[in-house]
């Protein structure tokens, strides 16, 4: 008799908490515009005939909805899944590429958002060749400016636009695929380490500012995490299986360099608000304490070993979860929850100079109950 009444409380809360989320968030974030690389990808590249970087076959997608693989590079949900669905979203904006497939409801669904990213892409247009063709971040934002044009086409004035635009989120994480092919080129290349640093953070800084002229005035921007410690790098760049260091260095200063680029550029336009998620510091923990935050290996792929790219053919673990990797480069649908959490929860030294909650006005314990109860459901 008392677990029937505790599981009807708790059924009772939970259904309080995820109205009062949803109330928030459609008050906080009306639209989400995404860009990126393959972290926040969901099926761009799958609309790229020439790209070589997808993630459109199976085991890919085995715990998405019907086991279908979606373009993710994950075995289930990716990190802009887990971030939008803690807006009380119940799916990621699809593909702007997916959307313009379908003339007739474009203009009404790019007013909710749209996801860019591509995988594979980087903030320099040279990043991703070696995938023959990828969408970089200047044409991300190109395409987003179409949209802005399709929005004001609506509303009838650029002044209408950018009191649309203000109100969205725009979630960003890029930079791996940057310094990770610098890397892999640099005995071939002809730019000092100074030289890339300055390029890349110039070139990213200018991205920001052209979304700023585009209208948008809140950011949730990623950081390069721990890539000297992916599988990849593990098994291309050293003998024994330990983190690459000098990619750990990049990874590490990247992130200082653009939380003192985004505080430049907040004191001069002062109209602008962001939280930098400190991925580097995020993941480091999880690898230092990992049977904490369930993780049995932290080293390895779940998909292919690490050894060799994520397919039907490849070697495949059944405890998903157990796994912060999926496949070379990217998270397990576990380790974007937990990210995803921690990135709308945690204190300024992993999220700054507020976390996502905080940014858009989103309740965190909501957030964390309803995660509680998807978690426990025979509760």
């Amino acid at each position: 008799m008392a677990k029937r009444y505790t599981s009807y409380f708790l059924g009772v809360l939970l259904s309080v908490a995820v109205t009062l989320a949803l109330l928030q968030a459609e008050a906080a974030a009306p639209a989400v515009y995404i860009f990126g690389d393959s972290t926040l990808d969901v099926g761009t590249n799958v609309f790229i005939p020439e790209c070589t970087a997808k993630a459109d076959v199976y085991f890919n997608g085995i715990d998405f909805p019907n086991s279908v693989p979606t373009g993710r590079f994950s075995n289930g949900l990716n990190t802009a899944d887990e971030i939008v669905r803690l807006l009380g979203w119940k799916r990621s904006p699809p593909p702007f590429l997916y959307l313009l497939n379908d003339p007739s409801t474009f203009k009404q669904k790019i007013l909710r958002g749209a996801n860019f990213a591509s995988g594979g892409s980087g903030i320099l247009n040279t990043t991703g060749r070696r995938f023959n063709k990828v969408i970089s971040m200047e044409q991300q934002i190109q395409q987003f400016s179409t949209v802005r044009s399709n929005i004001t086409n609506m509303t009838g004035s650029d002044a209408a636009t950018d009191r649309i635009l203000s109100k969205a989120f725009f979630l960003i994480s890029i930079g791996s695929n940057d310094i990770l092919e610098y890397l892999l080129n640099l005995t071939t290349t002809k730019m000092s380490i100074p030289e890339f640093n300055v390029t890349l953070l110039s070139t990213y800084e200018n991205h920001l500012k052209t979304l700023y002229d585009l209208g948008a005035r809140t950011f949730g921007i990623l950081t390069v995490p721990p890539i000297g410690c992916t599988p990849f790098a593990r098994a291309v760049f050293t003998q024994d299986g330990s983190c690459f260091e000098p990619a750990e260095q990049f990874a590490e200063a990247f992130t200082v360099e653009v939380a003192a680029l985004l505080k430049q550029f907040s004191t001069a336009v002062q109209d602008i608000r962001y939280s930098l998620g400190n991925t580097y510091l995020m993941t480091t923990t999880m690898m230092e304490d990992m049977l904490a935050f369930g993780f049995r290996n932290v080293a390895a792929a779940c998909c292919g070993n690490g050894t060799h790219q994520c397919n039907q053919t490849a070697s495949f673990c059944a405890n998903r979860d157990e796994y912060l990797f999926w496949d070379q480069f990217h998270p397990s649908q576990k380790a974007s929850e937990l990210a995803a959490l921690t990135l709308f929860g945690a204190s300024e030294s992993l999220v700054a100079p507020m976390n996502f909650s905080q940014l858009l006005g989103v309740n965190v314990f909501c957030l964390f109950l309803s995660a509680f109860f998807e978690e426990n459901e025979s509760l």
